[in-house]
């Protein structure tokens, strides 16, 4: 009778194993679909690239590193389609326009650090970088915004270790999947025909707003409204990320 009980607690046993087993790989699985399992259950510091996919919401960027002309073009084109974006703005320029900065933000816009210098942080070892993002907080803090806790990095560039730094440093690093290089002026219909056809729910779309941008302005006027008519709801970075499903993933 002994040998019964034995036998049959095993048996018991395995099944509970393999149930949990399934349990847990059926809510892997689900979680990773669904773009949560990286944002709440991943140690490592990464660089968010898109949001919940769920989700019609997209986030439009825009990097200012110089100038202040093509800004107010930009700005009024979507205050005339009420669509709220997110500013990455580098602290040397912030400095230099502090007034431009507060018309980012009384059109309730959001703000995020470019760093102080725009110039790469893989071309710094990290203690030049640690001082970069230094000079840009305080930069900020000192112009009455005390809250930032996005960051784009200049051009884009990081590793690990700038990662990790940004982390301690209770940044979160923003990047994007949706690049129509608009920098390089590269025609307005070719900026507006490679947004239209690539954006899907929970993009980050990356513009400019700096000087060198001659057609933004005027591709805007086709992209705002016609993203908001496929169904897209624009958001700022922040609200993006902060959904309950947002995807974080390492952009190598």
């Amino acid at each position: 009778m002994n040998h019964f009980y034995v036998w049959r607690f095993k048996r018991m046993r395995r099944w509970i194993v393999i149930g949990s087993l399934a349990f847990f790989t059926a809510m892997f699985l689900w979680v990773s679909e669904n773009g949560a399992f990286s944002v709440f259950m991943q140690d490592e510091p990464a660089a968010i690239t898109k949001g919940n996919s769920e989700e019609p919401n997209i986030a439009l960027t825009f990097n200012i590193s110089w100038g202040e002309e093509r800004v107010y073009d930009i700005l009024e084109m979507l205050e005339k389609n009420k669509t709220q974006a997110t500013f990455f703005v580098s602290g040397e320029w912030a400095e230099r326009h502090p007034s431009i900065l507060e018309e980012i933000s009384e059109g309730e816009h959001e703000l995020g650090m470019l760093g102080y210098r725009y110039k790469s942080y893989i071309d710094q070892d990290i203690e030049q970088v640690r001082r970069d993002l230094q000079s840009a907080k305080e930069v900020f803090e000192k112009l009455g915004y005390e809250d930032i806790e996005i960051l784009r990095t200049p051009n884009g560039h990081f590793d690990d270790e700038i990662l990790q730094l940004a982390k301690d440093m209770n940044f979160q690093v923003i990047h994007w999947n949706i690049n129509p290089n608009d920098w390089k002026n590269p025609g307005t219909q070719v900026i507006v025909d490679n947004i239209m056809k690539n954006t899907k729910n929970g993009d980050i779309i990356l513009m400019h707003a700096s000087d060198s941008v001659k057609q933004t302005a005027n591709a805007l006027e086709t992209i705002l409204p016609g993203l908001k008519n496929k169904g897209f709801d624009f958001v700022s970075v922040t609200e993006l990320v902060n959904q309950a499903h947002a995807e974080s993933k390492l952009v190598e």
